[in-house]
This record gives C-alpha cells, sequence and structure tokens, in this order.
C-alpha cells in the first residue's frame, strides 16, 4: 500500500502537479485561459489600480478554475444547485440505477437470471464472492461477459465489476483486464480517504487510454466499509469526477457494522443519521445517483420494500440487492407510478400557464406551488424519459 500512498497523494504547496486522468488542469478552463489572455495583451499602461494610479502586481500564474463545490454567482445571485442526476464536467451521463444485483464473478452464467428480473445494473465481483482458488477464473470470465456486453445493443443491463481492494497490484491487474468497452463502472471496496480514490482514477485512466476509451467513460462507485471512509464522504464523492453511485451501505454483519458499532435492525433506526450524513455528503461533492444499500434476508421482501421505501424517501436513486427476488422490489420503489408522473407533468402545466398569465405562485390540487416546485417535477419527468 506504500505505493499507493505515494502515487496518490496530494501535491504538496508549490508542487507542479500532472493532472489525473478526466482531470482538467487550470488551462483547460475557458475562464480561465480567458483571463490568462486578456492580461498578457494588455499594455502596460492599463495595468494599474483605478483608485490610485499606482501599478498593479504582476499576476503570477493562471486563474484558478472553480472548485466543483464553490458557487457560481450570477447577475442575480448564486446558480440554484441542479436537483438531477447530471453529471459532473468531463464525464458523460450517468443513468439513475434502481437497482444493482451482485454476481459472484465466477457465476456469469447466472447473469441471464439477473437479465430476467430486470436488474438495471450487475456487479460481477472478483473480491469477497469469489474463492481465493477461483480468482483467476472469475477474472477471465468476467472479461469475456464484458466482451459479449460490448456487442449488444446500447441501453440493456449495465455491467460493474467489483474488484479488490488496492493493497498490492492484485486490483491493477484486474482494472486492466476489465477496463474495456462494455463496462458499466468499478466498485471499488476498502475505500478510506480521497488518496485511494484519486489512485484508482487515475489507473482506470491509464486503461481507458490503453484501451482507446474516451477519457472519464468508466464511472467509479467507492464503497465507504470504514468509520473513516464514512467520516469523510464528502471528500471522497469529491475526488475524482468519475465518482457516481456512492453511499452508505448498512448491512447486518458487515464491514460497515463491525467499523462503526451500531446494532443492526429491521427498522433501521440505529443507521438512519448515518445513511443521511453520507447522502448530504454526495449530493454536497455533486456526486450522481446514490445508491445504498444491503438487505440481506432472501426471503423477507415486505422488509426489504419497508427499507427502501425508507431508502426513497431520504433521496438514495436504487439500492444493491444480493439475490434476483429483490430486484423487482428495488425497481418498483425507486421509479415513479404512473399517477406521480401524471401529477408532474400537469403541476408543470400548470405553473407555466400562470406563469404567462403573470402569477408566480397558485394552488395547484390544495397545495401552493410554484417555480421551484415545477422545477423538481421536470427533473423528475426528465430523470424517467417523460421530458
Amino acid at each position: 500500500m506504500e505505493l499507493a500512498v505515494r502515487e496518490g497523494r496530494p501535491a504538496a504547496a508549490g508542487e507542479p502537479r500532472t493532472p489525473g486522468a478526466g482531470e482538467a488542469g487550470p488551462a483547460a478552463s475557458g475562464a480561465a485561459c480567458g483571463l490568462a489572455s486578456d492580461a498578457a495583451g494588455k499594455p502596460d499602461s492599463d495595468a494599474r489600480t483605478p483608485a490610485t494610479g499606482k501599478p498593479r502586481a504582476p499576476a503570477t500564474g493562471t486563474a484558478r478554475p472553480p472548485a466543483t463545490h464553490e458557487p457560481r454567482f450570477t447577475a442575480t445571485g448564486t446558480a440554484r444547485p441542479s436537483t438531477t442526476c447530471e453529471p459532473r464536467p468531463t464525464t458523460p451521463p450517468r443513468p439513475p440505477l434502481r437497482s444493482l444485483l451482485f454476481v459472484p464473478g465466477h457465476r456469469t452464467d447466472w447473469l441471464p437470471k439477473a437479465r430476467a428480473a430486470g436488474a438495471d445494473a450487475v456487479v460481477l465481483d472478483l473480491e469477497d464472492a469469489v474463492p481465493a482458488p477461483d480468482k483467476p477464473l472469475a477474472r477471465a470470465r468476467v472479461a469475456e461477459a464484458l466482451a459479449e456486453a460490448a456487442a449488444e445493443p446500447a441501453g440493456g443491463m449495465a455491467l460493474f465489476v467489483r474488484v479488490n481492494p488496492l493493497g498490492d497490484w492484485t486490483a491493477a491487474e484486474e482494472l486492466r483486464a476489465v477496463v474495456r468497452p462494455g463496462l458499466a463502472g468499478v466498485v471499488l471496496p476498502k475505500v478510506h480517504t480521497a488518496v485511494d480514490v484519486r489512485l484508482a482514477d487515475r489507473l482506470i485512466g491509464w486503461c481507458e487510454h490503453e484501451r482507446g476509451l474516451p477519457a472519464g467513460t468508466t464511472a467509479l462507485v467507492p464503497l465507504l466499509e470504514s468509520a473513516r471512509a464514512l467520516h469523510d464522504a464528502y471528500d471522497i464523492a469529491a475526488a475524482a469526477p468519475r465518482v457516481a453511485y456512492a453511499g452508505a451501505l448498512t448491512a447486518p454483519g458487515g464491514d460497515v457494522e463491525r467499523a462503526v458499532g451500531y446494532r443492526w435492525s429491521p427498522q433501521g433506526t440505529e443507521t438512519l443519521a448515518l445513511r443521511s450524513r453520507v447522502l448530504l455528503d454526495v449530493r454536497a461533492a455533486g456526486a450522481p445517483c446514490p445508491v445504498t444499500g444491503l438487505w440481506t434476508d432472501v426471503t423477507d421482501l415486505k422488509g426489504l420494500r419497508a427499507c427502501a421505501e425508507q431508502n426513497r424517501a431520504l433521496g438514495y436513486e436504487g439500492m444493491m440487492a444480493i439475490h434476483p427476488a429483490h430486484v423487482p422490489v428495488l425497481n418498483e420503489v425507486f421509479a415513479p407510478t404512473a399517477e406521480e408522473l401524471d401529477r408532474c407533468a400537469r403541476l408543470v402545466a400548470a405553473v407555466e400557464s400562470a406563469q404567462r398569465a403573470g402569477i408566480g405562485a397558485l394552488t395547484f390540487e390544495g397545495r401552493m406551488v410554484d417555480e421551484a416546485m415545477a422545477e423538481t417535477a421536470r427533473a423528475v419527468l426528465a430523470r424517467h424519459g417523460h421530458g
């Protein structure tokens, strides 16, 4: 892990830093380039402070582009952040995923069952679900499954791969095997800090370049499985533009329960605050489409539904699953009903009609609504193909 930390550490103050894969340096920002060229092109007589007439101090470098968490100000105030799953710069759109079903990497013959269950995505596991002797076989089968997926029409079930932790070269070799056409994203376990994400981002970027893929194609899903990672959820989610589908996984008896020390209950009261805070961190960092999980009782679909409805109410957009029987329940909970979509369409129409008449706020079906509610309704419609 010493190599990983050294490769992934941030540059010290004053130290030149090469941008990682999918990361723009200062010159990549149009605003920064514009400021730099304007300063360079002005004659000396203009480089004075208007109030005093004294020469301005020369610029020492190009303007820093605003960080993703900094507000962008307009003539009328701070721009409202989007409530949709919009991608951050340099990444392709990340579609919302209601259900992500784990499948052992050496059992790719189970993929038809996952597809028949209607899973939005499958996570082919090279980590805990694969016995050590079967890991080479799993890697080969996963690569074959990805090649087959790349040959299929776009829009089908997305394929992710959970690699092993970045503690040695095993994960790097797995990344070279799986980052290829057909892969939607990499699930990275045992993430502790943002350094792990930056290292993974750089490795994935190299693999994308090697395969001829556009930079940022591959999503990165960091699993927050330690107290440190849960505490640093914002920094981890903001560490690379390719981070998506991040959230708190609070299954019973797993790494998170051991790290935090809670006693799991089906009602989830002991992890409600944890799931809420991590969700807020991920949203604030701009990482799209947060998901959570897991429900490990295979036969208790009623309990699964209650858990999924609670997570949906918090603001999560999907859950990870361990059994095909869970997929239909998750797909139903995390998708709006036809009645909900119809109400969104009616609300937008009512607000826009009122605006044309010079009215900003109105009563709609017994509730006060205005442009803020219409914007939320438009986002729901757009996210589910009704925009």
